[in-house]
């Protein structure tokens, strides 16, 4: 399978039902060869998410596969725990993350809370430590990098 020809048209496909494109590639074990596919989004990518891009895809490339070649389809998201880019931390003010920094704060380098405030220089996280609520406000530029969490 020539990924450099089909890379673009999958990249357009991703982008009309919403998506971007994370990753693809083609791999090959025992049971045959397999097409990955990972995408993202901002909003939150659940099963049913997953099922949908999966078959549209699968139908988008029985259109334009033309060859004879059979490979099994795996369409995956990030997670829910998915990595996040500091040029996007806007787009998720008001989201659960864990937040790894370069120099400590506070005497801690993990902090663990909302993103309440998203500026271009900082982020303000609400956390938890023990039974007492803390805010704590972080460069941008000394997050080692953050990722959304999952609240227990």
């Amino acid at each position: 399978m020539d990924l450099n020809y089909f890379r673009p048209l999958i990249e357009t496909k991703v982008k009309e039902l919403g998506y971007e494109l994370v990753e693809l590639k083609s791999s090959k074990n025992k049971d045959g060869l397999f097409l990955n596919i990972v995408v993202d989004r901002i909003l939150p990518i659940d099963m049913d998410a997953i099922v949908a891009v999966s078959e549209a895809l699968s139908a988008y490339l029985d259109e334009i596969d033309q060859s004879e070649e059979s490979y099994f389809l795996d369409v995956s998201s990030l997670g829910a725990e998915k990595p996040l880019k500091i040029e996007n931390l806007k787009d998720y003010e008001g989201r659960y993350v864990n937040v790894h920094v370069n120099n400590a704060l506070e005497g801690k380098n993990i902090f663990e809370g909302e993103m309440n405030k998203v500026s271009e220089q900082s982020i303000e996280v609400t956390y938890k430590e023990k039974t007492r609520v803390k805010k704590v406000v972080i460069l941008l530029d000394n997050i080692y990098k953050i990722r959304l969490a999952i609240k227990f």
